[in-house]
């Protein structure tokens, strides 16, 4: 039986919540959920890397990653672009979570263009299951994706982050709504 893999977690109080930061021990980002959702990203752990095929331990700032996040929140905005992730994933849940990591912050699109980005324009509804399906939330960010009429829709943390996220990143610009990315 293979040795499980071993992942680091921390945990940063933020303006919405408070987060969960899992790393492996390389220093790549796993999975970042809230502390309110811990038994939703347990479970997607499990469905990732199977049950039993990994332990958390509780660590300080793993990779440097706790850190970063902490940035973000205050306003470095880019600060999380290039953090290192690993995601075990399908080959079409990654072709989508690759396609979230080039929406530029400050912008969002629609469902429908992000399945049109990884090539399945008619794979809207899979897209999306796929987007919810994140493990990695803000830093691949599932955030951006809205409905086709501007609509925040479906964010696991819960549409008032969601909305917060936005803002945050300058992509609702008051009463016009969501800044797309071809605006």
């Amino acid at each position: 039986m293979a040795e499980p893999l071993q992942f680091l977690v921390d945990r940063l109080a933020t303006p919405i919540g408070e987060l969960l930061i899992v790393a492996d021990r390389a220093g790549k980002l796993r999975t970042i959920d809230w502390t309110d959702h811990e038994a939703r990203m347990r479970l997607l752990l499990d469905r990732q890397y199977g049950k039993g095929a990994y332990t958390i331990t509780a660590a300080r700032d793993p990779g440097g990653l706790t850190r970063t996040m902490r940035a973000y929140f205050k306003g470095d905005i880019a600060a999380i672009d290039g953090l290192p992730v690993e995601t075990a994933g399908t080959p079409f849940q990654t072709s989508v979570w690759r396609a979230l990591r080039r929406i530029k912050s400050g912008r969002t699109i629609s469902y429908a263009e992000l399945a049109r980005r990884i090539g399945k324009p008619k794979a809207v509804r899979a897209a999306g299951l796929a987007n919810g399906q994140n493990p990695i939330s803000i830093v691949v960010p599932c955030h951006r994706v809205i409905g086709s009429d501007g609509s925040l829709t479906g964010y696991g943390g819960g549409l008032p982050r969601k909305q917060w996220l936005l803002e945050h990143e300058g992509a609702l610009s008051g009463p016009g709504g969501p800044r797309s990315a071809d605006s």
